[in-house]
């Protein structure tokens, strides 16, 4: 069966950082995601914070900007919806994208709403339980996810006027794996000729679509019998690479 994502939203009422509410974003430079240095900001936030993470990742892997899953969240947040978008409207080249959601009535910069859904892990105890919400910290710091793309909306008819929206590629937050968003080890430590400043560099881009991929590898020459190649593609052709 294929695995189910855990998506989650956010409300957060914040301080206003303007005098009045301003129709085109394009006019509010904090949060326009088309001006690359909020597009470095918010990569640069989410690395950051995925670097802190504690217990430390051995497979943390480096964040990038996607214009391809900026594309579909501006798309989202224009409708203004409030509530999460199908999963055909965060795909990216086949594959789905996670997603996490931020509304305010009034302007926040992309630092504040990032670190908001990271604070979530006071909630969160690496591969023991939750005690409350914790799945916007969980997909922010999700190992494999390495793209982003974010875009916000001017929502005059909302409550919240301001809708934030970023979308993660791949997805993270499968239900089983929860708990352990990341592989627990020294930073890198599961990539030492690929790393940047502790996160890992070397994404693989192939997935593994069964469940017992790891038993199917312990037979001889698994990755020549074309099911269990197309069924177990990262067993057989990541090799180091972060799957």
């Amino acid at each position: 069966c294929p695995l189910q994502l855990c998506l989650y939203f956010f409300i957060k009422l914040v301080t206003p950082i303007v005098n009045q509410d301003l129709p085109f974003l394009s006019y509010i430079p904090e949060i326009y995601t088309h001006k690359s240095d909020i597009q470095k900001a918010i990569v640069d936030k989410h690395n950051a914070l995925r670097r802190s993470v504690s217990p430390s990742a051995s497979n943390m892997l480096e964040m990038s900007w996607s214009s391809a899953a900026a594309v579909n969240a501006k798309a989202w947040a224009k409708e203004c919806a409030m509530e999460h978008s199908p999963p055909a409207q965060r795909t990216v080249n086949g594959t789905i994208c996670g997603e996490n959601l931020y509304m305010s009535t009034a302007v926040s910069v992309w630092e504040k709403g990032i670190q908001d859904w990271y604070n979530e892990v006071q909630n969160f105890t690496y591969n023991v339980g939750q005690s409350g919400v914790v799945g916007h910290y969980t997909q922010v710091v999700w190992y494999r996810s390495n793209k982003i793309g974010c875009a916000a909306a001017y929502c005059p008819k909302s409550p919240y006027k301001y809708f934030y929206v970023c979308h993660y590629c791949p997805a993270g937050n499968y239900v089983q794996s929860l708990l352990t968003p990341y592989k627990a080890g020294p930073p890198c430590g599961d990539c030492p000729n690929d790393c940047e400043d502790g996160l890992c560099t070397n994404p693989c881009e192939q997935f593994d679509k069964a469940g017992n991929c790891k038993v199917l590898m312990q037979l001889k020459n698994a990755c020549e019998n074309p099911l269990i190649s197309s069924w177990c593609a990262a067993s057989c052709q990541c090799g180091k690479k972060i799957y």
